[in-house]
């Protein structure tokens, strides 16, 4: 085994990744929930929300990764910063689809179709090459339920984009008010959010104009999430009223993104577009794994 992997830093809008090449399974094999948990440290890793391993579908024995060929060359192998595995990441797809034109020799002229753990998703690069508008499926929403963080409680809208969201619109989204600094997870349902859930507070700015904070399940409270910004944008647009094709601004701590949830003609789907870059690559040492002390980077 090589004594030492490659990596690539990423972010979409301050919503940061680890990419770890592995094109043909060669490199991690199962990838080890501890190395990505040692991966995203922030104090003795390379520091992430998340990884995303790049692998193709046809050599990944995962049955979501089987069900993406045909339609799919590559699977985003998508991990929380704690090492457990998550069904999808809106802003990661985009850093996903970058790292793809980039390296990987992708046309960015055409819709990349990418396999993720909820389903084969369409990420189309914008000509510019600054932006990218992802095809995030049909929302489910899934109710009322209720989130609190200490003494304070809200309402709360049970929204799926493929991974869960409580949505809970709030006086302010300050971190010495009532919401906080968020750093444990708001108390929830169990019986409704069993694997945890994402919650994301909002307040609005402005006509189809929101801002939000987010605590995502298995990271923390991250600078931004994509697939929580469409969740926000379909609890607002119910909430308001609007009509289907009614574009949303979701200002996240990291940058802003723009969401439409489109009309049954256009298959009532969610598109967001929004920014994705890459910063830096480099190497990882393998002994880093036995010998925490040792540098990660050559």
């Amino acid at each position: 085994m090589d004594a030492t992997f490659p990596f690539v830093k990423g972010h979409g809008t301050e919503n940061d990744f680890v990419l770890l090449p592995d094109p043909d399974g060669s490199v991690h094999g199962d990838l080890d929930p501890a190395l990505v948990a040692r991966l995203c440290d922030r104090r003795a890793g390379l520091g992430a929300d998340g990884v995303l391993r790049v692998i193709r579908t046809e050599a990944y024995d995962d049955p979501h990764a089987v069900a993406a060929r045909g339609s799919a060359t590559w699977f985003m192998d998508y991990r929380n910063a704690d090492g457990s595995t998550s069904e999808m990441c809106g802003n990661g797809i985009r850093v996903f689809a970058r790292y793809l034109v980039d390296h990987e020799g992708v046309d960015p002229s055409r819709p990349i179709p990418v396999g993720t753990r909820t389903g084969v998703l369409t990420v189309t690069p914008d000509p510019s090459g600054e932006t990218f508008t992802v095809d995030m499926g049909e929302p489910r929403v899934l109710g009322e339920t209720k989130v609190s963080v200490g003494p304070a409680a809200w309402p709360a809208t049970h929204v799926s984009m493929g991974n869960p969201h409580a949505v809970a619109f709030v006086d302010s989204l300050d971190p010495a008010g009532e919401v906080g600094p968020l750093h444990d997870p708001p108390a929830h349902d169990p019986a409704v959010y069993p694997e945890g859930v994402n919650v994301e507070f909002v307040v609005r700015r402005g006509r189809q104009h929101v801002a939000m904070r987010v605590h995502e399940r298995g990271s923390g409270e991250t600078r931004s999430c994509g697939t929580g910004a469409c969740a926000v944008m379909v609890a607002t647009a119910l909430a308001d009223g609007a009509e289907r094709n009614t574009p949303y601004r979701v200002d996240v701590p990291g940058g802003t993104l723009h969401v439409t949830w489109t009309d049954a003609e256009s298959g009532g789907r969610v598109l967001m577009t929004g920014p994705a870059v890459l910063v830096a690559r480099g190497t990882v040492l393998r002994n880093w794994l036995v010998d925490p002390t040792t540098d990660v980077r050559t």
